[in-house]
């Protein structure tokens, strides 16, 4: 899913012809630091579950709620989620004062097996009203839980629909998904190599929620968000371990005019792509204003599509240590360039907030 602001609209990477969201019955990932299972009750679900209510739609930053349908996510609703098209108005232009619009620079396929060259990427997927959907996603430090972290940095909108929705559903994350491509296991599809990964719970900024719309990039300064996730139960090692990395997050990173080369990563859908391979762009981003009243964000060129939202914008510190600057979260039609917003205090609460929340699990 791609937000884009040149040409205004929010558009989902969704399946043509997919079946209804299911309603919730299974175990429910909790949100209290012991994680115990619960069963969902679909008749008793919160949120207008089954039907999409706008009206009981949850949507406050305290209502995330997102039962596990066990075989949900099989590689054929996977791969459904990859085959959405571009929905946009072409009503809005980014106002504010940005640097000159960058030249296009070509996404490039990261070479497999992901886990040596991207060991946190990875896919996230979920349910909108419109069908299942697709981002991107990177494993991320836990301040409470060094070496042991549960938590994933995607953007706010593949989350939550801002102002006019409320939380996704059916949220979970693939790390290194189809690491080793459709040949792998004897010509089967090994989509899901490490596993699914449940989100029993989400955060977002309260300006997202607030003003976050499919068009005209508003609130998209503010478009990030963190994810606690759980694998199948009675498994006893992190999303860390399983993956062997995470990155630490860079916040207040200095980038636009900096010499330093970012590289984003994702798993862009849109066309010429079809969401099955990681891909990256490596390009020193500038300054980028979708509005007078909010925050800069970064660009930089790189013609990924919609499905590399939330993808993360890295770079190497001096030891090595892979840093997390920004997320994917707008882009430009034809594709030529992505928007991601400046990491500052808002993004640190949010960070905090999710790690402090299963500090004793």
């Amino acid at each position: 899913m791609l937000v884009a602001v040149v040409a205004g609209g929010l558009a989902y990477t969704v399946t043509k012809n997919s079946t209804r969201p299911q309603d919730g019955s299974g175990s429910i990932g909790s949100a209290d630091p012991a994680g115990a299972a619960r069963r969902a009750d679909p008749g008793r679900t919160p949120g207008g579950w089954q039907d999409w209510n706008v009206r009981g739609w949850l949507r406050g930053a305290a209502d995330f709620v997102n039962p596990v349908v066990d075989g949900l996510w099989g590689p054929e609703r996977m791969a459904g989620a990859a085959e959405g098209e571009r929905s946009f108005d072409g009503s809005a232009m980014p106002r504010g004062v940005s640097d000159p619009e960058p030249d296009a620079v070509s996404a490039r396929p990261v070479a497999r097996p992901y886990g040596e060259q991207a060991p946190t990427a990875g896919r996230l997927f979920f349910d909108t009203p419109k069908g299942p959907a697709a981002c991107s996603g990177t494993v991320v430090r836990d301040p409470a839980r060094p070496g042991r972290s549960n938590l994933v940095w995607t953007a706010g909108h593949c989350v939550h629909s801002g102002k006019d929705g409320g939380w996704l559903r059916n949220i979970v994350f693939v790390p290194e998904f189809d690491k080793s491509g459709p040949a792998a296991a004897g010509g089967r599809n090994s989509a899901a190599p490490l596993g699914i990964w449940w989100a029993d719970w989400a955060q977002t900024s309260q300006q997202w929620i607030d003003h976050g719309t499919s068009s005209a990039g508003a609130g998209a300064a503010f478009d990030f968000a963190v994810l606690h996730v759980r694998q199948a139960a009675g498994a006893t090692r992190s999303l860390e371990e399983t993956v062997g990395a995470a990155a630490d997050v860079g916040f207040d990173a200095e980038l636009s005019g900096s010499r330093s080369l970012v590289d984003i990563v994702g798993y862009p859908a849109g066309r010429p792509f079809d969401g099955s391979s990681l891909f990256h762009c490596a390009d020193r981003p500038g300054s980028f204003s979708v509005a007078a009243d909010q925050p800069d964000m970064y660009r930089m060129g790189c013609t990924m599509t919609e499905g590399s939202s939330g993808g993360g914008w890295l770079v190497r510190r001096g030891d090595g240590a892979l840093v997390l600057v920004s997320n994917t979260s707008l882009g430009s039609r034809p594709a030529a360039w992505l928007a991601g917003p400046h990491l500052g205090a808002d993004a640190r609460r949010v960070l905090t907030s999710v790690s402090g929340r299963f500090a004793g699990s």
